[in-house]
């Protein structure tokens, strides 16, 4: 919803728009945000990315009559090696969360001024922050929730603990808490290939 109302306002202005969305070390939300708001340029920590690459997209873009971009980018998004860009990891005075992990943040401030001096194309960068983590649940959202707690007090009463309840398909199942944190859970190179790549024209 936030990423649609950013959309509206980088067409209109004519301009190109550097939305930060959470995501440390996975960039499915911030996949799943940016094809969903219609993102031209996707940037994920799994897949380094290449400032070059970049500002080439979009002068080809503003060449072909767009002239309007969204860069949807994880807080976690990485330079590769080898891409003239100022930092691999952006952290804000090495703060520190409540989980001991230094607070990452202002890769899109960073991406806006490059972006913006590479190419003379106007640019804005907005960092969501906690508006992502709020909203109004959908009706399915309500459903599934409902679906959720009754299989949990179902797994109370069976005296199976250690476990979560999971959708998988339409079923509701139960899985093990070590399984379902014991790993992060990254996307994929193929499914960014397959469903990014595109976006960018290739």
């Amino acid at each position: 919803e936030g990423m649609d109302r950013l959309s509206t306002t980088a067409r209109s202005h004519h301009r190109a728009l550097v939305v930060e969305i959470m995501g440390r070390h996975a960039g499915w939300i911030t996949l799943e945000a940016g094809v969903g708001a219609g993102a031209s340029i996707i940037l994920i920590p799994e897949i380094p990315f290449y400032i070059e690459e970049i500002c080439e997209t979009l002068i080809k873009r503003k060449k072909e009559g767009n002239d309007y971009t969204i860069i949807a980018v994880a807080e976690g998004a990485k330079a590769a090696e080898g891409s003239k860009f100022l930092s691999q990891e952006v952290v804000k005075g090495e703060k520190i969360d409540a989980f001991g992990h230094i607070l990452l943040g202002g890769i899109a401030t960073l991406l806006e001024k490059e972006i913006a001096k590479r190419t003379g194309i106007e640019t804005r960068s907005v960092i969501l922050g906690h508006l992502q983590r709020g909203g109004r649940p959908s009706a399915f959202d309500r459903f599934l929730a409902t679906r959720f707690g009754l299989k949990a007090i179902e797994l109370v009463k069976e005296g199976k603990f250690g476990q979560m309840t999971s959708l998988r398909g339409t079923e509701i199942v139960s899985v093990p808490l070590q399984e379902a944190v014991g790993e992060t859970k990254r996307v994929p190179q193929k499914l960014y290939e397959e469903v990014v790549k595109p976006l960018w024209g290739e």
